[in-house]
């Protein structure tokens, strides 16, 4: 196994590396197509959904991600890494893997000054209590009939999974315990 490549282009990737070593993983920053083929699973981030994309296309890096995922490559994106997975962004074009069979809003929760914590259930084995970390984030508008809902918030869906690919509108790296990378290392070692 080559570990946890955390995509480390702009965003929120140091702390991600540090919940991938917290669940007990092992994680690298991944920045170039090398790196992308060495990963065994691979995190992208949150940050600026448009900022993320514009540097994978400016690095090459878009279509050999795309087709890893599409290949099966374990992914989990969180925010911003969400919006990147997602098939459709409501209202933007913007450069994406469109993957997730979801369609997403941007910054559906308002701006930084209205982020907020809330206490969830999942059916994600060993994750099924947290306390979600609401910053800037999409808002899942509609899902497709492969992808399952693991968890919502007032009746919004914030966790989901089609196959290989798991995206939280929320931030899971700012979770002490780290228990959404535990449950997702058991998938990418699975």
């Amino acid at each position: 196994m080559g570990g946890i490549g955390v995509l480390a282009l702009q965003g929120d990737y140091a702390a991600h590396a540090a919940a991938v070593r917290r669940a007990g993983g092992e994680a690298f920053e991944a920045r170039t197509a090398s790196d992308l083929e060495a990963a065994s699973a691979l995190i992208i981030p949150g940050g600026e959904s448009t900022v993320i994309g514009s540097l994978l296309v400016r690095f090459g890096l878009l279509e050999p991600l795309r087709r890893r995922v599409a290949s099966g490559l374990p992914v989990l994106g969180t925010c911003a890494g969400l919006i990147l997975l997602a098939k459709r962004i409501e209202g933007r074009e913007q450069p994406g893997l469109r993957l997730l069979d979801v369609e997403v809003r941007r910054n559906a929760y308002g701006r930084q000054v209205d982020s907020f914590r809330a206490p969830v259930s999942t059916s994600a084995p060993g994750a099924e209590s947290i306390e979600a970390v609401f910053i800037r984030a999409p808002k899942i508008m509609s899902v497709g009939e492969g992808v399952e809902v693991l968890s919502t918030h007032s009746g919004d869906p914030i966790l989901v999974r089609q196959g290989n690919i798991v995206g939280a509108t929320f931030h899971p790296e700012l979770i002490d315990s780290a228990p959404v990378h535990r449950w997702f290392l058991g998938l990418a070692i699975a």
